[in-house]
């Protein structure tokens, strides 16, 4: 018979955490009509042969409420940076201004909210793969203890509360995406 089997309950909560704030950044890169910084976050730049976070690139500002600019620091990275916007689906058309790239953000139609929140789902849908990942370690960590000797009793226990947890979180994720799609549909 082995040692007591103890699961990392905290870990699994942590990176469930993970999974759930990385939902949040998604979803705040997905703007209801108003300009934000944070709604580039995502935005990944091919610069200096590495996938770059476009704030790493270039100073990124909100001079008024529908209009973003990003200074691209690098000449030579400008037609990559708006080749990076216009492929995120934020459906923004950047226009170039020598190496200043402003972003008008359009007022939201019926048909563009119904694509964000699209997108939302599809954010809220990644979230919850995550989230079962972590419990399919979980569940893989408890199958490698019944292996090393852990009785069935204790086995359908730390099962139950892995998938409790689990069920938790998606939830979470569920709720969330909920509150951020009427707040897209809100006009």
């Amino acid at each position: 018979m082995s040692e007591e089997f103890e699961l990392d309950t905290d870990d699994l909560t942590r990176r469930m955490d993970g999974a759930m704030g990385n939902l949040r950044t998604e979803f705040a890169s997905l703007r209801t009509g108003r300009a934000s910084a944070s709604m580039l976050e995502p935005v990944m730049v091919d610069a200096y042969g590495s996938m770059t976070p476009i704030n790493q690139v270039g100073t990124v500002n909100v001079p008024e409420p529908r209009m973003v600019t990003i200074n691209v620091w690098d000449k030579g990275l400008v037609g990559k940076v708006e080749k990076a916007i216009r492929e995120s689906g934020l459906g923004i058309n950047p226009q170039l201004n020598g190496t200043i790239i402003m972003l008008p953000i359009p007022e939201l139609n019926e048909e563009r909210r119904r694509e964000l929140g699209k997108v939302a789902a599809q954010y809220a849908e990644h979230a919850r793969v995550a989230i079962r990942n972590v419990r399919r370690d979980g569940m893989d960590q408890i199958k490698k203890a019944k292996a090393d000797g852990m009785s069935e009793d204790d086995q359908k226990l730390w099962e139950q509360e892995v998938q409790e947890l689990t069920d938790r979180y998606i939830k979470k994720v569920d709720e969330a995406l909920e509150t951020k799609q009427a707040e897209i549909m809100q006009v």
